[in-house]
């Protein structure tokens, strides 16, 4: 089966169906399409996939070995650069990476790698043995996909791992952040509970700063990651934005992910709207959307570029539309407009695309006279985040960059003496590729800074 994005389509649940529950939507390949797929890798010598791939997965080789039927095998492949490959299979923006580079890509479709790497971390259950501990030991604060790489890493080669999570689950943005019919939160549990095998401690609840200040972490531990994600929400400050029913894109997908709020039987507290706009048009905006639709409501998305500037993934935005959300391109709120203290409507304002600078980028300019009203009664603020200064403020001498970032070298390591940072607490919102792949470089940089890689 083709589409005008695969060659070979993977299963998807019909959109009058999954709008229904949080059930997963793409079921990913059956073996059939998985075979029919590897046979159209074409095993590039120089392979540029794997240059585009922040963790540099051995592409070829896996699916070299997907082709031959040994998917045992091609998962111990990528199980060697990517701890996490359920996850990046269906959440990395493989698209615009490694299937960017594709050397298919430029006759046809290029290979649908993202899809051969779940096919293989869902059906095979191959990880590595511990390995005997050296006697050093790391702290990481935060278990997003940016801690668990480097806590991945440096178990596998035998130093002691301790993580410390603030909230009562692991995986950070990977369960507070996406939804569970994109990625479900059992796979994020297994995840952890492999490194969990691999000799890495979890430790919940830990809020550093408040319950266990950094000095303490940096004395006792040969080295510390900070992996604290972003997520300090950002707003428009435009009028209006107090009312109630204005939500950050983190309070609502936290509440209703981590909280599972959606279940008619959690405790959890939710505004269930029945008109929603989102401002955004990320990854992060058409989870918003999604959910919010799962929820009850009819959604709008409002964004004040193109739709070539979307930055969200092709395959998400298809995902929206065949589930019924609008789209309103070109158009950009300036002011909230309420009625006893809650949301009624949001003003928006044409816009249209200006000149390109000299980077080829076109601002989008307002259209003088464009204003008009969308009705809602929720408005949902996606606009990225920067990091909590929480932490940040309690380590003490910790340089920071624009937006409150933490400032890091070539290979992840901060002002502070054996103390690594990466991911969106050094980036602000990024891809949970982008941020494995700086929690990799960090422990790679640890481990040859005491020795134990060349």
């Amino acid at each position: 089966m083709k589409d005008e994005f695969f060659a070979n389509a993977p299963r998807v649940r019909d959109a009058a169906e999954r709008i229904k529950d949080f059930k997963e939507v793409c079921l990913g390949f059956d073996a059939e399409s998985a075979r029919a797929e590897a046979t159209r890798c074409l095993g590039c010598k120089n392979a540029p996939c794997v240059a585009g791939c922040p963790v540099g997965v051995k592409i070829p080789a896996f699916i070299s070995l997907i082709k031959s039927g040994d998917i045992q095998g091609a998962k111990r492949t990528i199980l060697m650069d990517n701890s996490l490959p359920a996850v990046c299979g269906r959440v990395c923006p493989q698209e615009t990476q490694c299937e960017s580079a594709c050397v298919r890509g430029k006759a046809s479709r290029p290979v649908s790698i993202g899809l051969l790497e779940r096919l293989a971390a869902d059906n095979a259950d191959a990880r590595p043995a511990p390995a005997p501990s050296n006697g050093k030991r790391a702290a990481v604060i935060g278990s997003g996909p940016a801690g668990l790489s480097f806590a991945g890493e440096l178990a596998a080669n035998g130093v002691e791992v301790t993580v410390f999570e603030a909230f009562h689950k692991f995986g950070g943005v990977l369960v507070y952040g996406i939804p569970e019919f994109r990625l479900p939160k059992s796979l994020v549990a297994k995840e952890t509970e492999a490194l969990s095998r691999l000799g890495v401690r979890f430790v919940k609840d830990a809020v550093i700063g408040k319950s266990i200040m950094p000095a303490q972490l940096v004395k006792e531990y040969d080295a510390v990651f900070i992996g604290t994600g972003a997520g300090l929400p950002m707003f428009m400050g435009i009028p209006g934005e107090n009312l109630n029913g204005v939500f950050s894109a983190n309070e609502y997908l936290t509440r209703v992910n981590l909280m599972r709020a959606y279940d008619t039987n959690a405790d959890t507290p939710v505004f269930r709207a029945k008109k929603a706009v989102i401002v955004g048009a990320g990854n992060v905006a058409m989870d918003s959307a999604r959910t919010a639709l799962r929820m009850g409501a009819d959604v709008t998305v409002v964004y004040r570029r193109g739709r070539e500037e979307m930055p969200a993934r092709r395959e998400e935005i298809k995902h929206a539309e065949e589930e019924g959300v609008r789209f309103e391109l070109l158009t950009n709120p300036v002011a909230v407009n309420g009625e006893n203290g809650f949301v009624k409507s949001v003003t928006v304002i044409s816009m249209r695309l200006g000149e390109p600078d000299a980077s080829g980028r076109r601002s989008p300019v307002p259209v003088e006279g464009s204003e008009r009203e969308i009705e809602c009664d929720m408005l949902i603020m996606a606009l990225g985040t920067s990091p909590n200064p929480l932490l940040v403020s309690a380590f003490e001498g910790l340089a920071t960059g624009r937006k409150g970032v933490i400032t890091v070298d070539e290979n992840g390591m901060t002002n502070v003496e054996n103390v690594y940072a990466g991911g969106d607490a050094v980036t602000g919102s990024s891809t949970v590729i982008s941020a494995m792949g700086q929690g990799k470089r960090a422990a790679r940089a640890f481990l040859k800074k005491i020795k134990l890689v060349p």
